[in-house]
């Protein structure tokens, strides 16, 4: 008996689904997204061109810290809190450690319990498998999918290492780094490259016995901040302290995403950033394909493992080696 033919994908019908905010409909189609299928990988594609004119309008705010920071819990805290304003929130991953463990920061939603259980609210973890870039081009289309679903703010959580967090910096318009009060010193959390990203620093656990510390800690990382470059001539980043078990604190810090919205919108750097990101974007998924295609296609494989063995070797320089394996992409 011959198995039944798979009903075959109705784009059209999913957009209007994904527009309607629908979330199941929005699950279906990031998992179209995260698909590593050929006519899969086309159709998502058309759909997230299909869906271009209704994305663009969320707050896109990425959020990161050491583990232990209390990242879903302040999720949690601030998500209620911004439902409870009148918006959707969305809430998405990048965790390139998901290609190690198979697992994600967001696997357990037990920490985000009451997000979890909102009508308003959509939390996706990332793919289960990927390098860090296609983790990471999987979490943008699925940002635009659920703006186009109606979310009004999209959280993008990165697990804090690395490169994740240029990534997630990459893809939002305001970039929080969440930081823990007493935990030895204070500046050994003040990593440069992290500093040159986040547009606000939050000390989290500001409540009972450590409101002290947290103070004392956001004085410390005050006077950090005010001997660094900020990346906007229009915003210094503030420190700020809030926790996120009672909820003190989180509405002063959503203000201050508030607040740089629209520090940087009247100059046009917020415009111009969104469109920077675009074109980053592009080039970034245009590498993937070329990566992708180098390792699918078996006769290019095969040469690009003897120029591997020939630059190993020292037969052939790597500048030499690069020219040969971008003829065979040619």
């Amino acid at each position: 008996m011959n198995a039944p033919s798979k009903k075959p994908l109705d784009l059209p019908s999913l957009a209007g689904e994904v527009r309607a905010g629908n979330r199941a409909a929005l699950a279906r189609a990031i998992t179209l997204i995260e698909s590593r299928r050929a006519d899969h990988q086309a159709s998502a594609r058309a759909l997230v061109q299909e869906l271009l004119p209704q994305t663009g309008r969320a707050i896109r705010v990425g959020i990161t810290g050491s583990p232990g920071v209390g990242k879903s819990t302040t999720i949690d805290e601030l998500g209620m809190y911004l439902i409870a304003q009148g918006n959707k929130v969305a809430v998405l991953a990048v965790d390139p450690s998901s290609a190690r463990t198979g697992g994600s920061i967001l696997g357990d939603k037990t920490r985000m319990a009451r997000l979890s259980a909102e009508p308003d609210a959509f939390i996706r973890p990332s793919p289960s498998s990927g390098t860090l870039g296609g983790v990471a081009a999987k979490t943008r289309e699925a940002m635009l999918l659920c703006e186009a679903a109606g979310f009004d703010v999209v959280l993008v959580e990165t697990v804090g290492i690395g490169q994740s967090e240029t990534a997630v910096c990459d893809m939002t318009d305001f970039f929080l780094a969440l930081m823990l009060p007493g935990a030895g010193d204070e500046l050994q959390g003040i990593k440069k490259g992290l500093v040159e990203l986040a547009d606000m620093i939050a000390i989290n656990k500001a409540d009972g016995d450590n409101i002290a510390r947290a103070n004392l800690a956001a004085g410390e990382y005050r006077a950090a901040l005010h001997i660094l470059t900020p990346r906007s001539p229009h915003w210094q980043p503030p420190v700020v302290t809030y926790s996120a078990i009672t909820g003190t604190g989180i509405a002063e810090l959503w203000q201050s995403v508030l607040d740089h919205r629209t520090a940087t919108t009247a100059p046009g750097e917020f415009d111009a950033r969104r469109r920077e990101q675009q074109v980053k974007w592009m080039w970034t998924m245009l590498e993937d394909r070329w990566k992708a295609r180098l390792k699918s296609d078996p006769a290019i494989r095969a040469k690009v493992k003897s120029t591997e063995a020939a630059v190993a070797e020292g037969r052939v320089t790597p500048a030499i080696g690069a020219d040969q394996i971008a003829e065979l992409l040619a």
